[in-house]
């Protein structure tokens, strides 16, 4: 899971296997821990609708449950909203045009690679 915030905006791009499992399961997460001992967690659920949370040291996007099993199952690229003042976009990540092959091997096809 690759997660970018930039100005009021959250981005984060999931592989091919965490698309599936936050379909399947309706939750992921990931921990980034510094040297200082504590940790920042960042996680993905499925809910009601578009929401985005902070709270401790976790930062939770929920995303509508039906939505996003159509867009794991879809050629769909993303879902994308807003919280309140944030934007938020969750994408499939795409293969690297260029770049090293091995940060490749869980990404979507890039349609881009076709042309």
């Amino acid at each position: 899971m690759k997660l970018r915030l930039f100005d009021q905006s959250i981005r984060v791009r999931l592989s091919r296997p965490e698309v599936a499992l936050l379909a399947e399961a309706g939750r992921l997460s990931e921990r980034l821990a510094f040297p200082t001992g504590q940790a920042l967690e960042y996680a993905l659920e499925t809910g009601p609708a578009l929401a985005v949370s902070f709270e401790g040291a976790c930062l939770a996007i929920t995303l509508p449950a039906g939505e996003t099993k159509h867009w794991a199952e879809s050629a769909a690229v993303a879902i994308s909203g807003a919280s309140g003042p944030l934007r938020i976009s969750v994408e499939k990540d795409f293969q690297c045009l260029h770049g090293p092959e091995s940060e490749n091997a869980d990404a979507f096809p890039n349609p881009a690679a076709a042309k």
